[in-house]
């Protein structure tokens, strides 16, 4: 292993840009995650999706030794908790009762992405325990002496997690959903697993679609056109425009542009045509690494019934066994995905609060909140509307 007694310098970025992409991706590439590549994270801080303006200032922390990045991780200084996916208002409320200011705090994920993968990277040479202990402990230090409230990481890793318990740092389990593909041959043996109903239902909201004359089409990498990436962000608007006060509307119109040069070869679009139209009336847009796909953005010009279902959960379910992915994470959302064979799973996010007070209501707490949530969790997979396997 790596001698890490003496000689590591500590440096902290002020942006993704000032980090250089072959030394960053060193360590973010062998990771199942896309999005802890730095090509995603330059994504979204170049096209200001994420910046100071609305409450995200990068402090991404980085330790070198000998010119060589040994360890890193994307951090960002939070004023309001826009953006996060991981709903802190009770926290914050508790917060101003208790006269304990809330922010700014100090936030480890990738931003607009509820996904879990999120954890430090580390040099594989390196021992991790050790230089984890180190970066933990020059976090610390940092948000003290600034007067920063906490220190915040949503949707980890799984494994990571777990080590981070040692650094004091408590987990709070929230729901997500997964499709697992066991290695079905065909869209028609993913259907074969459903009870009767589910099955016929599921046929009928997909013939629906055909028996209008609607196509649809996925493209890839090359294939994607800059043109369709424009278009990508103007479904993304639209589909935003429909909730309201409650919209997750982050992402600018230069994120999809600069996507054209930078992840389309991540990329997964799929597009819905009407009879004798060839510009889509819906489209998906999905990013995939390995054997897993994520589900990021939907949209449509008009509404068109089960179009969602199609582009959003059937297709992407029919393209991962085409393409042996084995893992599909549709992102946040409502619980007919249960009628779509997706299984509720636990993600995490970790906390570590340096008013002692406040930290000790917390971790009161988050147990017994923890404790429901698995219950709740492992009801809903009760609805999941499989087959017995006999």
């Amino acid at each position: 292993m790596h001698d890490l007694s003496s000689g590591i310098q500590i440096e902290w970025k002020k942006g993704i840009s000032c980090i250089n992409k072959s030394d960053w991706n060193s360590l973010a590439l062998c990771l199942d995650t896309p999005f802890l590549e730095w090509e995603w994270i330059y994504l979204i801080e170049e096209s200001e999706s994420a910046s100071k303006k609305y409450g995200w200032v990068p402090n991404h922390l980085t330790l070198w030794q000998d010119n060589s990045l040994l360890g890193a991780a994307l951090l960002y200084l939070k004023y309001n908790s826009s953006g996060e996916f991981v709903f802190d208002h009770i926290w914050r409320e508790l917060s101003e009762k208790m006269g304990i200011s809330y922010y700014p705090k100090l936030l480890g994920m990738i931003p607009f992405t509820p996904v879990s993968g999120y954890r430090f990277l580390i040099a594989p040479h390196v021992e991790e325990t050790t230089l984890t202990e180190i970066m933990v402990q020059t976090i610390d230090d940092f948000c003290r002496k600034n007067s920063i409230s906490s220190c915040n990481f949503n949707f980890v890793d799984i494994n990571w997690g777990v080590l981070m318990q040692d650094q004091g740092f408590n987990y709070w389990n929230h729901q997500h959903f997964i499709w697992k593909n066991p290695g079905y041959r065909s869209f028609d043996e993913y259907l074969s697993d459903f009870k009767t109903n589910q099955r016929k239902n599921i046929r009928k909201e997909r013939n629906s679609l055909a028996n209008k004359g609607i196509r649809v089409q996925c493209f890839t990498d090359q294939e994607i056109s800059f043109d369709y990436l424009e278009l990508m962000h103007e479904f993304y608007l639209r589909t935003n425009e429909n909730y309201g006060p409650w919209a997750c509307k982050y992402l600018t119109r230069e994120f999809f542009e600069k996507l054209y040069t930078t992840y389309r070869h991540r990329t997964l679009l799929i597009a819905a045509y009407e009879p004798n139209e060839t510009l889509p009336v819906g489209m998906s847009m999905l990013i995939y690494k390995g054997n897993r796909l994520f589900g990021r953005y939907w949209g449509c010009k008009r509404y068109v019934p089960n179009l969602h279902f199609e582009l959003c959960y059937y297709k992407p379910i029919e393209w991962c066994i085409d393409n042996s992915i084995q893992y599909y994470d549709p992102g946040m959302g409502g619980y007919h995905k249960l009628r779509r064979g997706f299984q509720v799973v636990s993600n995490s996010s970790l906390h570590k609060f340096y008013d002692s007070r406040f930290s000790w209501v917390f971790n009161i707490y988050i147990q017994e909140i923890n404790r429901m949530e698995r219950e709740h969790n492992a009801y809903l997979n009760l609805e999941v509307p499989l087959k017995e396997k006999g």
